[in-house]
């Protein structure tokens, strides 16, 4: 309604991208006649082709502002520095956008939809891109679930007859071709379909709600003692209900200063080993292998101590 309605139009083609193309969404196109389209960084500055900006439109289709409400007019309805006439205005969308090569534009989120995970910005819609192009997966939301967790879950819908490996560690493996290791998702649920409002849109406080996905169990593969510890610190340091003795301790979540932490808390309870071996060995079983015991750490008195973590229960 800012911009009554529609200021850009791109004509797609109706054939199917190619697959494995680097385009999996179409563009929204390019400014209509008497608007003009900026992306611009957080100075207003234009940023180069390809770099992700803030969407700002300008032009005569633009409203007045908002009615009775003059502090929101005044934050969104800027003053156009590029305009060729003075009083001119640019309305900031909010809007997550880049231009492609060619002039159109790609639309990427919501400014005010990113995440903050683990002290990294993350934008949703470029993690749910890269899912998307995975071949078998019809629809894909990221988000933050509820209960404390500060690390991302993806939510999938995949084709039935989709070859797709639902393996955690398999499918961050094929992310991890196209995202940073910040932006891949630390668990992976699969579902029918994605619950949606009765608007039709994903709906991402559903998914949130669900809370933090199980770990997968270890089966019946028995946990030495050592493990079944350093799986129940882990657990005590991520702030996570399960560990299994597969879970990768930088996939849950950590970083340097929690394996500090947890290298700390270790050695209390007699089992050593260096926070770089972590870096090395960052599975819980990984770990164990290489930690040495201290006998007069009280492992024993230690572990009887704590509750047992739910995925390493017999």
């Amino acid at each position: 309604t800012e911009t009554t309605v529609c200021a850009t139009l791109a004509d797609l083609d109706p054939a199917p991208p190619a697959s494995g193309g680097n385009e999996p969404r179409p563009p929204i196109g390019r400014p209509l006649a008497n608007f003009r389209a900026y992306v611009l960084d957080h100075r207003l500055e234009p940023v180069p082709v390809g770099v992700h900006g803030e969407l700002f439109l300008a032009g005569l289709g633009l409203a007045r502002g908002y009615l009775g409400i003059p502090a929101l007019t005044a934050e969104r309805f800027l003053p156009d520095p590029f305009a060729a006439a003075p009083g001119e205005r640019l309305l900031r969308t909010g809007d997550r956008a880049r231009f492609r090569a060619g002039g159109d534009l790609d639309l990427l989120g919501r400014l005010d939809g990113q995440l903050k995970v683990r002290g990294f910005r993350v934008e949703p819609a470029e993690v749910e891109s890269a899912l998307l192009a995975c071949p078998g997966v019809l629809e894909a939301a990221v988000t933050v679930p509820a209960g404390g967790w500060t690390r991302l879950a993806a939510f999938l819908a995949v084709a039935p007859e989709s070859d797709l490996d639902p393996c955690p560690t398999a499918l961050r493996a094929r992310l991890a071709e196209r995202l940073p290791e910040f932006m891949l998702p630390s668990a992976f649920v699969l579902l029918p379909a994605l619950p949606r409002t009765p608007t039709g849109k994903v709906d991402r406080a559903a998914l949130a709600r669900r809370g933090p996905p199980p770990a997968e169990p270890d089966g019946d593969r028995p946990a030495p003692p050592v493990e079944t510890a350093l799986a129940r610190l882990w657990a005590e340091v991520l702030g996570v209900e399960r560990v299994s003795g597969d879970d990768n301790f930088f996939a849950l979540g950590g970083d340097s200063l929690l394996g500090v932490a947890l290298a700390e808390r270790a050695g209390e309870r007699g089992i050593r080993f260096a926070p770089r071996q972590l870096f090395e060995r960052p599975t819980v079983a990984g770990l164990a292998a290489v930690a040495t015991l201290d006998p007069s750490g009280g492992l024993c008195a230690a572990a009887d101590s704590l509750p047992p973590p739910a995925a390493l229960q017999s």
